[in-house]
Parts: structure tokens; C-alpha cells; sequence
């Protein structure tokens, strides 16, 4: 009868999530507790470790064109695509004077992904979660909070990761030698803080991209993920 009994209250509690469990909390629940009782901040770590796994694959950036990362930006040039020196720079490209590079690129932005996970889990860890019921009722909630408080933080501890991978990959080195050949690149004011600056803010728009699907997917199964972490949080 006991095992009965909880495994009823499991369906119950799973059910309530799928139909907003928020009204079945304690009223003094604080934020913090009401957001760890729906399980989001479980469901944003998945969703983020399942973005960066999947960003880490070889190719995925270059792959998937609504997340590629375009030659670098420099300046206030307007555009994802750089302005007149994105132009300049993809013309380049096309005429072969660039060579791999944008693929070089996308592929350091794979190797930072790939060694972001424990910068993720920290902000994650660290949220307030101080507007948990705007969150839970956008499906990509988590994601949208997760950027708009941790953005700065984020950019900061994952732009090393970036130079390391540029470097690895000889990105900087390969745009020194253009620069002697090429006066649209010696022009451009590329340097390589700004090739940094621009792959991690492209990257960044990727992951988020990425983290803000897996975070909808996840929302879809309540069943699965939110009423599994009711039963973990209840001791069921």
C-alpha cells in the first residue's frame, strides 16, 4: 500500500508540473526554492551541457549556418556581417586569399565550447533566480535569465578559452601573414584582441542559441525532467 501510495503521489506531482506546480508549493517558498523545486536550474544545466556537446562536435559551428561565425567584426560597423569591412573581408574569402579561415574559426569555437561546461555550471550555480515565475512561463525562460544576468560574467571566462583555441589553431598566425600580403588586411584594424572579442561574441550568440533550444525540448517532457526533479527535491 506504502509503495502504492508514493508512486501515486509521483504521477500526481509529475501531472501538477506539466499544468503549473507553482500553486501547489508552500506559500513561504522564496525564490530561490520555488525555481530548485521545479527542477529548472537542473533542466538549465542540461540543456547547457547538451548545447555545448553538441557545439563541440568537429564542424558543428561551420555546419549550421544560423550559428556559423562570420569573419571577424571589427568596430561599430554594423551587423552580424561586419558592415563594409565584412564585406571586404568575405570578398576576400571568396577569391581564396582567406583560404580555410572562417572553418579555422568556427572550429576554435568548437574546441571553447568543448571546455566550457564548468563556466556554465558556475553562473548557473550562482543565479538568483529572483524572477522564477516570468521564467517559468517563457519556454526558453531560463536561457533568456541565464544571459541577461551572467552575459559579462560568461564573455570574460569563456573569451580565454577562445584565445587559446585561436591560438592552438593558428588563426592569429594565419591573419599576421595575410596582414604582410593583403593592405585590406593590414586596414582592417584586426588584432588579435579584436579577432578574440569577435569569435567569442559570435560564439556566445551560438551557444545561447543552442542552450535556449535544448532548454525547450526539455520543457516539452515535464513528465520526464520536471516532475522527476519534484521527486528528488520531496524525498520520494
Amino acid at each position: 500500500m506504502t509503495q502504492q501510495f508514493t508512486w501515486n503521489r509521483r504521477g500526481i506531482l509529475a501531472g501538477a508540473g506539466a499544468l503549473g506546480v507553482a500553486g501547489l508549493l508552500p506559500a513561504q517558498a522564496n525564490a530561490q526554492g520555488l525555481t530548485k523545486a521545479l527542477g529548472l536550474s537542473s533542466i538549465l544545466g542540461k540543456a547547457t551541457d547538451g548545447a555545448l556537446d553538441k557545439l563541440a562536435q568537429p564542424g558543428a559551428f561551420y555546419d549550421d549556418e544560423e550559428v556559423r561565425i562570420g569573419l571577424p567584426i571589427v568596430g561599430n560597423l554594423g551587423g552580424r556581417s561586419g558592415g563594409l569591412l565584412g564585406s571586404l573581408l568575405n570578398a576576400g574569402n571568396r577569391m581564396g586569399v582567406l583560404g580555410d579561415i572562417t572553418r579555422t574559426i568556427n572550429d576554435a569555437a568548437g574546441l571553447a565550447a568543448g571546455e566550457a561546461k564548468p563556466i556554465f555550471r558556475d553562473a548557473i550555480n550562482d543565479l538568483s533566480f529572483e524572477d522564477a515565475p516570468g521564467i517559468i512561463r517563457q519556454a526558453d525562460g531560463g536561457t533568456q535569465y541565464l544571459r541577461s544576468s551572467s552575459n559579462e560574467r560568461l564573455h570574460s571566462r569563456f573569451e580565454p578559452l577562445v584565445d587559446t583555441a585561436l591560438e592552438k589553431l593558428g588563426v592569429y598566425s594565419s591573419f599576421d601573414s595575410l596582414a604582410q600580403n593583403y593592405d585590406f588586411i593590414s586596414n582592417a584594424g584586426l588584432n588579435r584582441a579584436s579577432i578574440n572579442r569577435s569569435v567569442t561574441d559570435q560564439g556566445l550568440d551560438g551557444i545561447f542559441s543552442y542552450i535556449g533550444s535544448e532548454e525547450r525540448t526539455f520543457r516539452k517532457n515535464p513528465a520526464g525532467n520536471l516532475g522527476g526533479a519534484l521527486g528528488d527535491l520531496l524525498g520520494q
